[in-house]
C-alpha cells in the first residue's frame, strides 16, 4: 500500500483560496534551527528554563530599572489574573454577564479619584504612546495646535505631541533646573490664539520638584491652554499630592510603575487618561461596548477608539485593584515617603563622592536624582577606545586588509565554545577574538 503524505495545503485547501496571491509568503521562515530542535514537552521546558536562568532580576540582585517603575510586584497582588472569573471573561462579554468586573472598575476609578483629584477615567490606553497621544487628543479645541514642552519633560512628550500634529515649542530650565517661568510666560503670551497644551512631568526627570509649578500653571490657563501632567512619576506624588490639586486638566497613570503591574518585557500594560470634568466628553469611546471612563461620563464629543477591547487590558486591572485596596491611604502615603526618603538617602551618602546635579531649594531630591559622571574620564576614555577600535576593525575591512566575510567584526561575539573549540579556523588569534580590548581580560562577559 502506498504511503499517504499530508500536507497544510492538502488537509485544508479551502485556505490557500482566501489569502490574496499578492500576500502569499514565497520566502523562507522560520529557518533557524531553534524552531525544530525541541519535539517533546519537556525539552521546550528547560529551553525555556535555561532562556529564564539568563535574565538578571530581582532573584539575583538589584535590577536597573528607572526610578519611576515598582520594584516588587506582590504575588498576592497578582494571583486575581490566574482566577478564572477575570481570566476567562471575554472583552466584549455584554456587560449585564460581566457586573463583578463593572463593580471593579467603579470601585478601581472611584480609588484613583481620590488619589489624583480628578473626574473621570477612561482606561482604553494600554499605555506606551496611546495613553500620551489620547491625553492630547481629548482637548476638544483643535484649532489651538501649539504645544510648549520644557527640556526637563520626558523626551517620549515630544514624539506624541509631534503625533498628534501639534506645533512644538521647547521651554528651558534655570540653574537649579527648575522650568524658566518667565520663558514660559514669553511663549505663552505669543501663541495664545493658538495655545494648546502644556506638556510637564512633575517632579522632573532631573529629580526635582518644580518649585513654581502652580505659577506655570495660571499662566498657561490665563493664555486659554490645558495642562497635560506626564504621570510617570506618580510615586512621588501618592498620598502627598495630586495632579488635580495642582491644577493639571489631564494626566495618564502608568499602572505598570506606580501601581504594581509588573514591568518590561514589552506589556501587558496600562495607562487610564484621567481628565477634570470638562474634558470628560471627549474621553475615548468604542462601538460595540459603550464606555468613556471610570464611570463613562456623558458622551457628546468623544474621541473615538484607541484600543481594540473597550477597557483596554482590562484582565491586569486587578492587580493595581488589589494593590490599592490593601496598602489603604496610610499605606501608599508610606510607600510615597519611603520611596523619597531612599532617593535623599542615597543622594547624601554619594555626595562625597559623587557630584549631585540637582537639588530642590531646601537641599533634597524628590524620588530620584542625578549623578553627575562627567569627571569620570577614564570610563568616557574606555568607552570611545572601544568606538575607535571597531572602527579601526571595519577600515582594515574597507582597505581589503582582511577578508570581507571573514572577520573579527563578522565573527563577533566569541563565545567561550567557540574560543575553546579544538580547532580554530578564524584568520585572526583567538585571543585577539577574545579580548580585543585590554580591560577585557579582568571583566569578561
Amino acid at each position: 500500500m502506498a504511503e499517504v503524505t499530508f500536507s497544510a495545503t492538502s488537509l485544508a485547501p479551502e485556505v490557500q483560496d482566501v489569502i490574496p496571491s499578492e500576500l502569499v509568503r514565497e520566502t523562507p521562515y522560520l529557518t533557524h534551527s531553534i524552531f525544530n530542535i525541541y519535539h517533546t514537552e519537556h525539552e521546550l521546558l528547560r529551553y525555556i528554563s535555561k532562556l529564564q536562568s539568563k535574565d538578571l532580576s530581582l532573584c539575583h540582585s538589584m535590577i536597573p530599572l528607572g526610578s519611576c517603575n515598582m520594584k516588587l510586584n506582590a504575588t498576592t497582588k497578582m494571583m486575581s489574573v490566574t482566577w478564572p472569573t477575570f481570566a476567562d471573561m471575554h472583552p466584549f462579554a455584554p456587560t449585564q454577564q460581566a457586573q463583578g468586573y463593572q463593580e471593579m472598575f467603579k470601585n478601581l476609578g472611584d480609588m484613583l479619584y481620590t488619589i489624583t483629584e480628578f473626574d473621570s477615567f477612561s482606561s482604553q490606553p494600554n499605555v506606551g504612546a496611546a495613553k500620551e497621544y489620547v491625553g492630547l487628543m481629548v482637548r476638544g479645541n483643535h484649532h489651538r495646535n501649539v504645544c510648549i514642552i520644557p527640556v526637563s519633560a520626558h523626551g517620549t512628550n515630544l514624539a506624541s505631541a509631534a503625533m498628534c500634529g501639534m506645533k512644538i515649542i521647547t521651554v528651558g530650565t534655570d540653574s537649579k533646573c527648575n522650568i524658566n517661568i518667565e520663558e514660559v510666560r514669553k511663549d505663552d503670551e505669543a501663541n495664545k490664539e493658538y495655545l494648546s497644551a502644556l506638556m510637564v512631568t512633575y517632579p522632573s526627570t532631573l529629580g526635582v520638584y518644580e518649585e513654581g509649578i502652580d505659577e506655570i500653571f495660571k499662566i498657561i490657563h490665563d493664555n486659554g491652554g490645558q495642562v497635560y501632567m506626564d504621570g510617570a512619576n506618580m510615586n512621588a506624588q501618592v498620598g502627598l499630592t495630586s495632579p488635580g490639586w495642582i491644577g493639571a486638566d489631564v494626566c495618564h497613570l502608568n499602572l505598570n510603575k506606580t501601581f504594581c503591574i509588573p514591568h518590561g518585557g514589552g506589556g501587558p500594560r496600562m495607562g487610564p487618561i484621567g481628565v477634570k470634568k470638562h474634558l470628560a466628553p471627549y474621553l475615548p469611546s468604542h462601538p460595540v461596548v459603550a464606555t468613556g471612563g471610570i464611570p463613562a461620563p456623558e458622551q457628546s464629543k468623544p474621541l473615538g477608539t484607541i484600543s481594540a477591547a473597550p477597557w483596554g487590558s482590562t484582565l491586569i486591572l486587578p492587580i493595581s485593584y488589589t494593590y490599592i485596596a490593601m496598602m489603604g491611604s496610610q499605606g501608599l502615603i508610606d510607600a510615597s515617603k519611603i520611596n523619597i526618603f531612599n532617593a535623599n538617602y542615597m543622594a547624601k551618602r554619594l555626595e562625597s563622592h559623587y557630584p549631585i546635579l540637582f537639588r530642590g531649594v531646601n537641599g533634597t531630591v524628590s524620588h530620584e536624582f542625578i549623578v553627575d559622571l562627567r569627571p569620570l574620564k577614564a570610563e568616557l576614555a574606555r568607552f570611545c577606545d572601544a568606538l575607535i577600535s571597531i572602527r579601526q576593525e571595519i577600515t582594515e575591512i574597507e582597505k581589503g586588509i582582511v577578508d570581507t566575510n571573514n572577520n573579527v567584526i563578522k565573527g563577533a561575539p566569541h563565545p567561550p565554545q567557540l574560543l575553546m573549540a579544538d580547532k580554530w579556523t578564524k584568520p585572526y588569534s583567538r585571543e585577539y577574538a577574545a579580548y580585543p580590548a585590554p580591560w577585557l581580560r579582568a571583566t569578561k562577559f
